[in-house]
């Protein structure tokens, strides 16, 4: 059975979602705190972890950072209150896998976790949200310098397209609403329609996938991101930490 290590400090939360995970077929344990997470880390060597960032004391975030300065490839989804995209996009680059608002929907999370075990870890490998450098054919980002190449020459990107690409490189294969991609990369505050994102996805296909088919573009590429109708989008192809 799939361990879940689920971390916060309000027992109102913990007393209510652990049964909950429970149902849902995980086994769970729980820490109040992150001194304690860090411990059950240790002990019980989750295959998931589901942080609170808003903790007195060790808070999630370090927890995190600890974890990933530790080379443990366990994921691991963030729960907080706090929705500026700022804020996300750091946790998102320090290594978390995921990231729900509160309050949510206990349905959603559990979707959401068996999405990130889904994609799993080849080898218990790094997962690709630690990875500093992401590759998809000839495409490859560097999500420190916030640099993208394809095919060894830099592409000129807005900083938002280019924090759109790293969400959905770290989330390969998994489909994305728009509403989703407007919470992760703009942050829930941002108030816009989810034109938006089809701007941002637009702008990706333009510098990454070369012109349109009927203009040259090469045979044996397939779309990197694949549109399902209604829905949203899908990064389609393989992605290596790189």
């Amino acid at each position: 059975m799939t361990t879940v290590l689920l971390v916060d400090d309000e027992s109102a939360i913990t007393d209510n979602l652990a049964p909950f995970l429970q149902r849902s077929g995980f086994d769970v344990v729980v820490a109040r705190d992150g001194e304690e997470a860090l411990r059950r880390v240790e002990g019980a060597t989750p295959d998931l972890v589901v942080l609170d960032v808003l903790m007195p004391g060790l808070d999630g975030r370090e927890v995190l950072r600890r974890l990933r300065r530790e080379r443990r490839p366990m994921p691991i989804i963030l729960l907080t209150q706090v929705g500026e995209s700022a804020e996300r996009a750091m946790a998102l680059e320090e290594g978390a896998d995921d990231y729900l608002n509160k309050p949510f929907d206990p349905h959603e999370l559990v979707a959401r976790i068996r999405a990130v075990l889904r994609r799993g870890t080849a080898g218990g490998s790094a997962p690709l949200t630690a990875a500093q450098r992401l590759r998809s054919r000839d495409v490859v980002l560097d999500r420190v310098s916030g640099r993208v190449t394809r095919g060894g020459t830099e592409v000129v990107l807005t900083p938002r397209a280019t924090s759109l690409l790293a969400y959905l490189m770290t989330h390969p294969d998994e489909l994305m609403t728009r509403e989703r991609l407007l919470e992760a990369v703009w942050g829930w505050t941002f108030q816009s329609s989810t034109r938006t994102v089809d701007t941002r996805v637009a702008e990706l296909r333009r510098a990454l996938e070369g012109p349109a088919r009927d203009g040259g573009a090469q045979a044996d590429d397939e779309p990197l991101i694949t549109t399902v109708p209604g829905v949203g989008y899908r990064f389609s192809a393989h992605v290596t930490a790189a």
